[in-house]
């Protein structure tokens, strides 16, 4: 039977949230129903909010992607999961049968591009929602395909485990998965959100001597520090560019640059803070769609790299649950970063307060 749950619905982009009673689909096929616990704020779901994200993004929706919840009901041929498992919804399933799952170069999934996002599994007032990027977490139900659930252990707390559905896993994975920051090297990290600091701790486990933390913010840098970052720097106190700044400090440049801002004037700074004959940028900040990025080409073939990181490059079903295990073990923290609890009626105060860049991470608990 449809189940009742109350959620913040979006009609349309840069409208007002609506929090209602909406009604969630019974799971079909290869679904499941799952209860959520907590969801986090991203600045994802304000780009999307605002229309400016066109993948994955679809209105009138539900909104949120990054959650942690228990699974109350599967559907017909649902094989790798039952009632009271503690999983993570995750925008990049893993079906676990095309190349891109048989590659360990990518997370992606071929399951990502069927136009799965189009299919509605909530109702409102007879109009049918779609699931924010196919997920659509700012919902106490939703039905998710099984193959977009990482089951994990059930000793991890919800609130923590719904920040590696995105942010925390994409800092961390975009320094240990992507980049593969190598012992001894120096780091630049610019922007010190939650996805920023997570990179920095993601480089201190790959044993980076130099982390060089960047923001704009100067309240940032206790924190910053903490997770371990070595140095700080704010760009606005600098009487030159950034990127020339970095490379008369460390010399050459930085061996790996993390750009999480999500902006091209910090993408441009991040190239040219790389070292020129062997760094590593790494676009970690989503841009708006449309955007065009002008670098020298020349620096290319000097032997710096630009790469991109989507989601950390962490799989579903096989590498979300050795992140919780890894949180659990205590190889980072995540309990500091979450600076706010909120309630769903809450939320458009929550995230007009992450939109000034107040708190680091904001989490709705149902």
């Amino acid at each position: 039977m449809p189940v009742i749950s109350r959620a913040a619905i979006a009609m349309a982009p840069g409208s007002p949230l609506i929090i209602d009673k909406v009604k969630i689909d019974t799971p079909g096929e290869g679904e499941v129903l799952v209860e959520i616990k907590a969801t986090g704020l991203c600045h994802t779901d304000l780009s999307a909010l605002a229309g400016k994200v066109g993948a994955l993004v679809h209105f009138p929706g539900i909104p949120g992607h990054e959650a942690g919840g228990v699974v109350v009901e599967v559907g017909p041929g649902v094989t790798g999961l039952e009632v009271g498992d503690h999983v993570i919804p995750y925008m990049c399933p893993e079906c676990g049968h095309c190349d891109f799952c048989h590659s360990p170069k990518t997370n992606l999934c071929a399951e990502m591009f069927t136009g799965h996002d189009l299919k509605t599994r909530a109702e409102y007032n007879g109009t049918r929602l779609h699931a924010f990027h196919d997920l659509g977490t700012f919902s106490n139900f939703g039905v998710y395909r099984e193959i977009s659930l990482a089951k994990v252990r059930k000793d991890a707390p919800f609130e923590q485990i719904a920040y590696l559905g995105c942010g925390a896993t994409t800092g961390l994975g975009a320094a240990i998965i992507e980049a593969q920051v190598e012992p001894g090297s120096t780091v630049a990290v610019i922007g010190l959100g939650g996805i920023g600091l997570s990179v920095i701790q993601g480089a201190r486990i790959c044993g980076a001597s130099r982390i060089i933390a960047v923001d704009t913010n100067p309240a940032k840098e206790a924190l910053a520090r903490k997770m371990g970052a070595t140095e700080f720097v704010n760009p606005k106190t600098l009487d030159k560019e950034l990127g020339q700044h970095i490379v008369e400090i460390t010399g050459a440049g930085a061996d790996y640059v993390f750009e999480c801002v999500g902006a091209i004037s910090t993408i441009q700074h991040a190239f040219a803070a790389t070292h020129f004959a062997w760094g590593v940028c790494m676009v970690v900040g989503l841009a708006p769609d449309g955007e065009m990025l002008s670098i020298p080409p020349t620096e290319l073939l000097f032997g710096k790299t630009l790469k991109g990181s989507s989601i950390g490059g962490a799989k579903c079903r096989s590498g979300i649950p050795k992140l919780v295990d890894r949180l659990m073990e205590k190889e980072f923290d995540l309990e500091s970063l979450i600076t706010n609890k909120i309630s769903l009626d809450e939320i458009s105060a929550g995230l007009e307060a992450m939109e000034r860049g107040e708190g680091i991470r904001t989490v709705i608990m149902f």
